[in-house]
């Protein structure tokens, strides 16, 4: 099956010369003999909000890993910057913030300034920690609202402050592209708020961002572009557009709808 003809359904950017942040042709991958992601053709370009969706088991994790480098396809290619998304250069451009952090990060024995200062690292495994440094981890650390938590161990934060943490470490590596695995399972509505808000801010600064999200009606209310997965692309283009598909039943296999949120 087919994607939604969205923006990127010739695989290439509109308009520019520049490469997209992500490109994957053909993309499959499996797990011994069970494929998992299945024929994927998808387009990030740089400043995009994707939201990627679809029912537990659709590959959804499996697909941003392979989007950032963490795993190679089988079949297909994958491009981050337009350079082979494994070779990626420890990290320094892409900001991870995996889905079991908050069951990582219990296990740390570190404080919240010392996890974002390993942002700085990737890449430098003998550059000096000098004062550039430093302005960019107090920096990173103020700018997602956590600055008096600095000092603070990170197993002793709630679990939206641990995301804002290892959002903060992003920051600091001066990444452009930051890749979310459900970063608000057992968070607060308050704290889940605050959260996308962050989110949207930094998007409208310019950062790229790939989030994976079970509520479909949060995605395609922050997102300005939408994957629906199961397996196969289901659709790939605006929330509007999505809305108005049977996208969303045929990936899920049942009747759905999407449901929009009041954030006033």
């Amino acid at each position: 099956m087919s994607a939604d003809a969205g923006p990127t359904d010739d695989g290439s950017p509109a308009g520019s010369d520049a490469a997209p942040t992500v490109e994957l042709r053909d993309v499959t991958f499996a797990y011994a003999d069970r494929p998992v992601v299945e024929d994927v053709s998808l387009v990030v370009e740089s400043g995009a909000f994707l939201g990627l969706i679809g029912p537990n088991g659709s590959g959804k994790t499996t697909l941003l890993e392979l989007m950032i480098g963490l795993r190679r396809p089988d079949r297909g290619s994958v491009s981050v910057f337009g350079e082979p998304a494994h070779r990626l250069d420890g990290g320094r451009r892409v900001g991870y913030v995996p889905q079991d952090v908050g069951e990582a990060s219990d296990e740390m024995p570190v404080t919240v300034r010392e996890v974002v200062r390993m942002g700085r690292y990737p890449g430098r495994l003998f550059h000096r920690f000098d004062d550039d440094d430093r302005r960019a981890v107090e920096a990173a650390l103020d700018r997602v609202g956590i600055a008096d938590l600095a000092d603070r161990r990170v197993g002793r934060l709630s679990g939206g402050q641990r995301q804002r943490a290892f959002i903060a470490r992003a920051l600091a590596s001066e990444a452009d592209l930051l890749a979310l695995d459900e970063p608000t399972v057992g968070v607060d509505a308050e704290s889940r708020e605050a959260f996308y808000d962050l989110l949207g801010d930094l998007n409208d600064e310019g950062m790229t961002v790939v989030l994976i999200e079970h509520d479909v009606g949060v995605v395609t209310e922050r997102a300005t572009e939408i994957a629906c997965l199961n397996r196969e692309l289901f659709f790939h283009g605006d929330p509007e557009a999505f809305a108005e598909t049977d996208a969303l039943a045929d990936a899920y296999g049942s009747a759905q709808r999407v449901l929009t949120h009041d954030h006033s």
